[in-house]
């Protein structure tokens, strides 16, 4: 039994935009207002570009590869099984603690928005609706859960849409340009700390790669959605900024697009922004409920978990098994609120494996220098200065952290020695996947 290829370039672009867009935007300019002022919207671009060559690097590896995994199958095939599973498990803990706290943000902004009291389990019960919706859909089909991500994709770029117009507009009639030396008087070690910040709202677009087994013609597929992606980020990153600083100006808030929102649209704002936060946030739940799940499928399939989860519904052709686990996951992490720690891994995971999946731009050139993949110019190259990248923004975090990283590498040597421990007595090959 085979999965079906049914996200085609429209498809895998919405999900690329819907797993990068989701909370963190809404509070983002705040903070990039504080460290650049006016200057702040370039950074928004600034960080783009930055993103763009880690992506490029991934691009390639990812166009060799027709099953389903993201960063941990690739790092997999081209470093081993070891490496493998320590970038499984930061990715897979990051989307599990990042569905529960999307969870928990919905019915924050749901019960906040029109004052409603809400019990513990009532708001289990809430948190329960709203993550089985999706598994449910994605349970039957992917064809079915990409279309409802790429619903919830246009759902939410209409609101930013539209504040991005009213904020144009508003401009135009009190015009204000950016000089130059209003981008060099932060200094270097603000745009340093920028770009660092900045480039967390980028993250997320790797999850995407995940469901490769169900992508149509992933060489060609993959790298017009993910550049497409980027761009249609970057330019609601960058517009959604420049229309924050033009309408609110440059003093820092807790909640700089509701402050917008209120000066341009006025007693409404504020309910606006809230409507569009919990869409925003439902969005990405929706994407994750199709990625996350195929993760775990494909530590199944490759022995490195129970094989549990490597199985297939007899008529959708879904990883069942692994979507019901994930969904309750999820859930049970959202109602205990054990998932805050998961949640703060999720910054230097993300470099580990955009590190680990550079690096093997360079690994498989040499293990399959005839793979017909996508080639980027300059590969190695860009390869080296990706790592850099990702190794420059990991020494930035804290100490608790880096603890909860080395705990997590702990888990995941534990699992290796199980995994290697069953394909001994199995019989099963510990080799590197196929490409």
């Amino acid at each position: 039994m085979a999965f079906v290829r049914s996200i085609g370039r429209w498809a895998m672009t919405g999900l690329v935009i819907n797993s990068i867009i989701g909370s963190g935007i809404f509070g983002v300019p705040g903070e990039l207002s504080r460290l650049l002022g006016r200057a702040s919207p370039f950074g928004m671009i600034f960080a783009a570009l930055g993103m763009a060559v880690i992506m490029a690097c991934i691009t390639e590896v990812a166009s060799q590869f027709y099953e389903p995994g993201g960063p941990y199958h690739y790092v997999r095939t081209a470093f081993g099984p070891f490496l493998g599973i320590q970038v499984g498990w930061f990715h897979l803990l990051t989307v599990v603690g990042a569905v529960a706290a999307a969870a928990n943000l919905f019915v924050d902004y749901l019960t906040t928005t029109f004052a409603w009291t809400v019990n513990g389990w009532e708001r289990g019960l809430l948190m329960a609706i709203l993550i089985a919706v999706p598994a449910v859909t994605n349970y039957t089909g992917v064809r079915s859960g990409a279309n409802l991500s790429s619903l919830m994709t246009v759902a939410k770029l209409a609101p930013l849409a539209l504040l991005i117009g009213f904020g144009l507009a508003h401009f135009a009639q009190h015009p204000q340009m950016i000089r130059a030396s209003e981008i060099s008087a932060p200094g270097m070690p603000n745009w340093l700390r920028a770009m660092v910040f900045v480039s967390f709202s980028y993250m997320g677009w790797e999850d995407s790669l995940i469901p490769a087994g169900e992508i149509k013609e992933p060489r060609r597929t993959i790298p017009v959605a993910l550049s497409a992606g980027l761009m249609a980020c970057a330019l609601t990153y960058g517009l959604l900024q420049f229309v924050t600083v033009a309408t609110a100006g440059i003093t820092s808030t807790e909640r700089p697009v509701a402050d917008t929102a209120s000066v341009l649209i006025g007693r409404g704002g504020t309910l606006f922004v809230s409507i569009a936060v919990m869409v925003s946030t439902y969005g990405w739940i929706s994407a994750d409920m199709l990625n996350a799940p195929r993760l775990a499928y494909s530590l199944g399939a490759q022995g490195d978990f129970p094989a549990v989860f490597a199985r297939l519904h007899p008529r959708f052709h879904t990883p069942a098994t692994a979507i019901i686990l994930y969904a309750v996951t999820g859930w049970a992490l959202a109602v205990s609120g054990s998932f805050l720690w998961a949640v703060a891994l999720s910054a230097g995971s993300n470099m580990v494996y955009y590190a680990a999946t550079s690096g093997a731009l360079i690994r498989l050139r040499k293990l399959r220098p005839n793979a017909d993949a996508f080639r980027v110019p300059f590969g190695p190259a860009l390869s080296i200065i990706a790592i850099g990248l990702a190794l420059a923004l990991l020494a930035g975090l804290k100490r608790r952290e880096a603890l909860l990283m080395f705990v997590t590498a702990l888990i995941a040597t534990a699992n290796w020695v199980w995994a290697r421990r069953n394909r001994s007595q199995t019989g099963m090959t510990s080799g590197r996947g196929s490409v």
